[in-house]
């Protein structure tokens, strides 16, 4: 199990989260944060090293299947900083 640092989400609208919000994670994995089980893929982790600021939709992949358990998320689609599109043009 890895334990992460806290993010702050929050709950109106689409859950988002960036690279710091995670800690920084270095390593694909399963991660707990506060709000669930977190998962980040090798592809999720090469967006980041390329766009640092760049925020990730949490999907929910698993419900709570008893009081006290943890949800499961990954992340899904994500967006650039207005600065980020406009260095790369």
């Amino acid at each position: 199990m890895k334990v992460a640092g806290r993010a702050r989400i929050t709950r109106l609208g689409v859950n988002k989260v960036n690279w710091q919000q995670v800690g920084h994670v270095s390593e694909p994995g399963r991660y707990m944060f506060r709000f669930g089980w977190l998962t980040v893929a090798p592809e999720d982790l090469a967006i980041w090293e390329q766009f640092p600021d760049a925020m990730f939709a949490l999907v929910k992949t698993a419900a709570a299947t008893a009081v006290g358990d943890a949800e499961e998320f990954h992340l899904g689609a994500f967006e650039l900083r207005e600065s980020h599109i406009h260095s790369e043009k």
